[in-house]
């Protein structure tokens, strides 16, 4: 009697794109007959997410015995040699190589052989795979439209596991997203790496806001539309004037300043400055004044003094950020931050948790400020969803999943609000 295929085993670290690249190798892996492997897609945003990787497959290997561990992502790209030391890995696949089919072809075939890296010069990859799936989510869909970073801001490894910008082309976006429509997702995220460097390679270098107001002027029926993180200072045109007349376009956009101090930012070797971050949310505001923003902001940045980090708490209410995802200073070898004057642990680790606490605040006065209002709701649970504003929202009793719902918010238990 034949044993049952055992499908793969992911586990996904990092951002929401990494999220959408597992789920491609998932259907890859299974189509190839990749059986009883566990996946690990790594992150190597921070020195701490490197750790944390290497943490979860000693685990993953205790919990999984005898299975082959394939350790993939930014970190495997960016460092292959630390996986490959590891006596738990069987493979360390290159972030090109795991959106190939013919890669785990290879790696399900029974006599692969020796070879245990498989990882090439990312800098060499000039397409994106962002329509090898229709993307993931039980109810909110994430497309994958751009890979990779031109830029080389001084803390930032991410590059060097990414590879060079790259773009999907708007045709075959707009055909995945009817797709999606067509299987009754009510909401679809546009995702990348650098997301405003849309287009830049394709022909005639159209702008992301131009994506943006073809993709909702060529899937009518679809309601909701959402951008993730994007750099300001990128923004286009086109990209405010669908902020300002597109009502199906959602009223949050989460930011890239990283500080709010000018002279960090030149040494961070960002291409805004503080005043460019409060214009365009002042701007922004002033078209679509329902609109909530989110910002990644780093700790301790090296050279950071008490005083450049309190611009950085300064321009929370300066530019009226709403949900702060905070980031302690983590020196990546290899950049250029590396190599500048550190601040010392304890004040990294005191300055971030003081600007969360900071974040709480803000979060707070704006739930606050929803209760006694109506809110449309995409429901992802059947006691959770969330507003156009992407605020959390927790029901009294189940409702029905993947619908827009109209709801009178009635509170907030300081994280999400209570519908």
């Amino acid at each position: 009697m034949n044993a049952v295929p055992k499908p793969p085993v992911l586990a996904t670290l990092g951002c929401r794109l990494n999220a959408y690249e597992s789920e491609a190798m998932r259907e890859m892996a299974e189509a190839a007959g990749l059986d009883g492997a566990v996946i690990v897609n790594t992150c190597a945003v921070t020195a701490e997410a490197v750790r944390k990787a290497r943490q979860e497959i000693r685990r993953l290997s205790r919990e999984n015995p005898g299975a082959p561990i394939i350790v993939t992502g930014c970190a495997a790209q960016t460092e292959p040699e630390t996986f490959a030391a590891m006596p738990e890995v069987a493979r360390v696949v290159g972030n090109a190589e795991k959106m190939q089919p013919a890669t785990w072809q290879v790696l399900a075939a029974p006599d692969f052989g020796t070879e245990r890296v498989m990882v090439d010069d990312i800098m060499s990859v000039r397409e994106t795979a962002g329509h090898l799936i229709d993307g993931f989510g039980r109810h909110r869909a994430y497309v994958q439209v751009q890979n990779g970073c031109d830029h080389r801001c001084t803390f930032c490894i991410i590059p060097y596991g990414r590879g060079n910008s790259r773009s999907v082309p708007a045709g075959v976006v707009v055909e995945q997203i009817k797709r999606l429509r067509d299987r009754s997702f009510n909401e679809v995220v546009l995702t990348g790496v650098d997301l405003t460097s849309w287009g830049a390679d394709l022909p005639g270098a159209p702008r992301l806001g131009n994506l943006v107001r073809r993709i909702l002027r060529m899937v009518p029926d679809l309601p909701r539309l959402r951008i993730s993180s994007i750099d300001s200072i990128e923004a286009d045109p086109d990209l405010m004037e669908a902020i300002a007349t597109e009502p199906r376009l959602m009223p949050h956009l989460h930011l890239s300043l990283q500080h709010g101090d000018d002279l960090i930012l030149k040494r961070m070797k960002r291409r805004h400055l503080r005043g460019d971050a409060i214009a365009f949310c002042e701007e922004a505001r002033r078209l679509r004044p329902d609109i909530v923003f989110g910002a990644d902001i780093i700790a301790g940045f090296p050279t950071e003094t008490e005083a450049h980090f309190e611009n950085s708490v300064k321009l929370v209410q300066d530019c009226g950020l709403t949900f702060l995802h905070v980031f302690p200073y983590s020196a990546r070898k290899g950049t250029p931050a590396a190599r500048m004057p550190r601040v010392s642990g304890p004040a990294i680790k005191e300055r971030a948790a003081r600007l969360r606490r900071v974040g709480d605040e803000v979060l707070r006065a704006h739930l606050q400020a929803q209760v006694g209002r109506s809110h449309r709701v995409l429901t992802e649970g059947p006691r959770l969803g969330r507003t156009e504003q992407f605020t959390e929202v927790a029901f009294d009793r189940d409702m029905p999943e993947g619908s827009l719902l109209d709801v009178a918010i009635r509170g907030h238990d300081g994280a999400r609000l209570v519908a």
